[in-house]
């Protein structure tokens, strides 16, 4: 076990008509004027935008609106969310949406809060943020978990490079969560959500070092839930035990608290999945179930007993002498739970089909330029990331 600090500043207010709690949460915070940040038109059209509006006149907290944003949230609109900001005087960033929103939500804060340099230079490493503007969230989607976390992924459209952004400054200040507002998701953003939320979770289970008990056993709940109530959300998507359960285990999945005592996890699924989301622009949960079965079985020699301790304590695999065989029967559960929530298993169900340039393309944005090698349950190069791309075609 790794020593460990866990960092949770995010309050959270949980429940039916939660999103009504909006003004005072923002009062406390000492702001006086928001940029109400959304996606498409749903918020909209099931009146969610407006009970949060009318929220924050309640406490006479003035607002301003940008709409727009979409999976793999764009640069561009970050950019224009900054030059909003600047020109009302906006000191809070409320996000209502989903990841996508919360991420565009976290840049637009992070450029606000350094001024003194391009955002984009923040993802790419050539500065480092030093500040970060107030933000907070009514989450509308069970699935990326950024309304807990300190991570934020941003797509600049210039090369289509999707990068991520990870720092404790961006945690926000408080997470509203209602899980009537998630009733009215088609099934497949649903079921795109839950695959999200057992890849955070997987994500930090696969690791070399030795784990603390507890953790594993936090982080095992956390899937079988997913797994359960993602089941009964096929059947019945109004069902507010299965949104609850759902909801809160997206934020437990990602909040660091499945990694604590770990290096804090691999995460190579998760970039490999990120260059297709820039190329093709799919969905961010569908894109991870696609690559995961591919990754786990070009790293599982590194330690199989892992990956068989995951087969029996979470897919319910029979235990048998064969560790290796055990190992892989639980990636044949995981992928067999995929097309049981309608989830694609591979590039080709995913509605893809790269070409080998392509993926050399991929492979080599994923690791600048074979200069990072990702992942730490076995160390990946462009080389290894070809392999993997082209066995999960």
């Amino acid at each position: 076990m790794l020593n460990f600090q866990y960092f949770t500043p995010t309050k959270v207010v949980f429940g039916k008509d939660a999103e009504l709690k909006v003004g005072p949460l923002v009062k406390e915070e000492g702001c006086k004027k928001v940029l109400v940040h959304y996606g498409g038109q749903s918020a909209k059209k099931s009146g969610l935008l407006d009970r949060v509006c009318e929220a924050l006149k309640d406490f006479d907290i003035d607002y301003v609106t940008l709409g727009g944003v979409v999976p793999n949230p764009h640069l561009s609109k970050v950019y224009e969310g900054i030059e909003l900001c600047k020109k009302e005087g906006v000191d809070f960033i409320l996000a209502v949406g989903g990841g996508s929103v919360i991420d565009s939500c976290k840049a637009i804060a992070y450029g606000l809060g350094n001024p003194e340099v391009d955002v984009w230079d923040l993802f790419t490493g050539k500065a480092s943020p030093k500040a970060c503007y107030p933000l907070g969230s009514v989450l509308t989607i069970a699935a990326a978990g950024s309304e807990m976390s300190n991570s934020c992924v941003i797509t600049n459209e210039e090369g289509w490079y999707k990068k991520a952004l990870d720092t404790d400054l961006a945690r926000p200040k408080f997470a509203i969560m209602n899980p009537e507002i998630t009733y009215t998701l088609p099934d497949y953003q649903t079921q795109c959500g839950c695959a999200d939320i057992m890849m955070h979770t997987m994500e930090r289970y696969f690791v070399l070092e030795d784990t603390m008990e507890i953790t594993d056993k936090i982080a095992q709940d956390v899937m079988k839930n997913v797994m359960k109530y993602a089941k009964i959300l096929k059947k019945d998507p109004e069902n507010y035990e299965a949104r609850a359960e759902i909801m809160w285990c997206g934020s437990l999945s990602h909040n660091g608290l499945t990694g604590c005592g770990t290096c804090g996890g691999d995460w190579a699924t998760h970039l490999i999945e990120h260059e297709l989301g820039g190329m093709f622009d799919v969905a961010h949960g569908a894109g991870l179930a696609a690559v995961w079965g591919s990754w786990a079985r070009y790293v599982m020699d590194e330690k199989p007993e892992r990956f068989a301790q995951f087969a029996v304590d979470v897919m319910g695999v029979e235990e048998s002498d064969d560790v290796k065989s055990t190992a892989l029967k639980g990636i044949e559960a995981v992928e067999e739970f995929y097309r049981m929530i309608e989830m694609p298993t591979n590039m080709k169900e995913l509605g893809i089909d790269p070409t080998d340039e392509q993926i050399k393309d991929m492979a080599m944005k994923a690791t600048n330029h074979d200069t990072q090698q990702l992942g730490a349950f076995k160390k990946l190069s462009a080389k290894d990331l070809v392999e993997i791309y082209k066995t999960a075609k």
